[in-house]
């Protein structure tokens, strides 16, 4: 069993979610990110960064990414801090998050938009914080050129 396919993985991020999933959430009501959490609350694909954080919770690949949607833990709360995000529109990503992790939502949210699902909420992310622009990098690790957001 690899590690993208070991239902097992994603306890990490129960494990790191624990205590730190309703601060998160209750920063991003908020609008502006205050504590260190993005790699578990808005994981991109490993490889992306360079940080030994980054790379423990890095998501493997879109089957891994699937799976996380698809956990009904980690699924409904990835989606509950997109959707608290979204709820400042007018806001600057940079001024939310940050500029590296608002470079790191971006990524995340190429990545679950990919990964499908029944939300849109990372498209719509990317298309309110990123004038519709995917992270580039995520998509070549993915081997998809660009979208079409149409």
């Amino acid at each position: 069993m690899t590690p993208s396919d070991d239902p097992a993985a994603l306890d990490r991020f129960l494990a790191a979610q624990e205590g730190t999933h309703d601060i998160a959430l209750a920063e991003l009501t908020r609008g502006r990110k205050q504590s260190h959490w993005m790699w578990f609350i808005f994981p991109q694909l490993r490889g992306l960064g360079r940080s030994s954080m980054a790379h423990h919770y890095g998501i493997a690949d879109l089957d891994e990414a699937r799976r996380y949607l698809a956990h009904p833990v980690l699924g409904s709360r990835l989606q509950a801090a997109a959707q608290a995000t979204l709820a400042h529109p007018a806001s600057l990503v940079e001024v939310i998050f940050g500029p590296v992790d608002a470079a790191k939502l971006r990524s995340s949210a190429t990545l679950f938009a990919a990964a499908g699902g029944d939300s849109d909420v990372f498209d719509r992310l990317i298309e309110t914080f990123f004038d519709g622009q995917p992270c580039a990098a995520t998509q070549a690790r993915l081997g998809k050129g660009s979208p079409d957001r149409t």
